[in-house]
């Protein structure tokens, strides 16, 4: 009898230990799966507030504006572009660095109105947004350059416009020629050199690591530095798709003023052509022929009695 209750004792203590290192897993796997929710809630919140805090660089200014954005923990943002929908849509998205190691979430913030020209992604605590409106001719939208403190871009004899509006910006990572620290990222608007980018002004491409694309304008320079090839022509495809559409309300507007005044732009049938040339668009080479009916565009409007834009 004796070793009988002993042999139920031993059973019992077997249960015992069997049934608490359960719920001792349970209660850690709870707490590490709440962790993980908090950490995941927190990369989209970080995401959303970053979205919002680039609402005030959208101007209607034409000059270029800066601003810097900080995170209490180091931070990565990684900003995507998808082509899909009536505009396509800006992705946001960020991780944390807790405890040294990176936090990770799928949670993307997506906008159809913001253009953001970015490395695949940027980590560091500052941050520092640029912004230039996009006119082809009309306002299209204001593209935004997010750019890392980390890092340091050097502009090697750049034109006069573009070192005037550097100097401006008051930056801490971006530089002029000899003011460059080292380890700089070059960009050099002259071949040769150590370059890690290259402007070519004459056939208007940016070139980095052996890739081309092509630009028209100071905003779209700029664009072509901070962002990758891939990111570059998406978002220049989003921009045409709201050409497009911009092109077809400045059509209704000529309309409605010819019925409302009798005044006439005569731009009718050019609004349609820049429509066409911006549903057409294919990559950045076919910037030129959009840039140059734009340029003609935007000469007769300023003849026109009754201005459209």
């Amino acid at each position: 009898m004796k070793r009988k209750g002993e042999l139920q004792f031993s059973f019992a203590w077997i249960f015992a230990i069997i049934a608490g290192a359960f719920i001792l897993f349970l209660a850690i796997f709870g707490v590490t799966k709440f962790i993980g929710i908090e950490k995941t809630s927190s990369d989209a919140q970080t995401a959303k507030d970053i979205s919002v805090l680039l609402n005030p660089l959208e101007s209607s200014f034409e000059s270029g504006k800066k601003s810097l954005i900080s995170t209490q923990a180091e931070t990565r943002i990684y900003t995507g572009c998808s082509e899909t929908g009536f505009f396509g849509k800006q992705l946001i998205k960020t991780n944390q660095k807790i405890d040294n190691k990176w936090s990770e979430t799928d949670i993307n913030i997506v906008s159809q109105n913001k253009y953001i020209f970015s490395k695949d992604y940027a980590d560091g605590k500052d941050f520092y947004i640029y912004s230039k409106p996009f006119n082809l001719p009309f306002k299209v939208a204001d593209l935004l350059y997010l750019t890392s403190s980390e890092d340091k871009y050097c502009f090697i004899e750049p034109p006069d416009e573009i070192e005037n509006e550097i100097l401006s910006w008051n930056s801490e990572n971006l530089f002029i020629d000899a003011n460059c620290p080292e380890n700089s990222i070059n960009i050099c608007f002259k071949d040769g050199g150590n370059c890690n980018i290259v402007v070519n002004e004459n056939s208007k491409f940016v070139k980095k690591t052996n890739e081309i694309v092509y630009y028209e304008g100071n905003a779209l320079i700029y664009a072509a530095i901070f962002s990758d090839k891939e990111s570059y022509e998406c978002q220049l495809k989003r921009l045409m798709k709201r050409t497009e559409q911009l092109s077809l309300i400045y059509k209704d507007k000529a309309n409605f003023l010819f019925q409302k005044t009798g005044c006439s732009s005569a731009l009718i049938p050019d609004l349609v052509v820049l429509g066409n040339y911006a549903r057409n668009f294919d990559n950045s080479e076919d910037l030129s022929v959009v840039y140059n009916f734009a340029d003609t565009l935007q000469t007769k409007n300023e003849r026109s009695k009754c201005r459209l834009w």
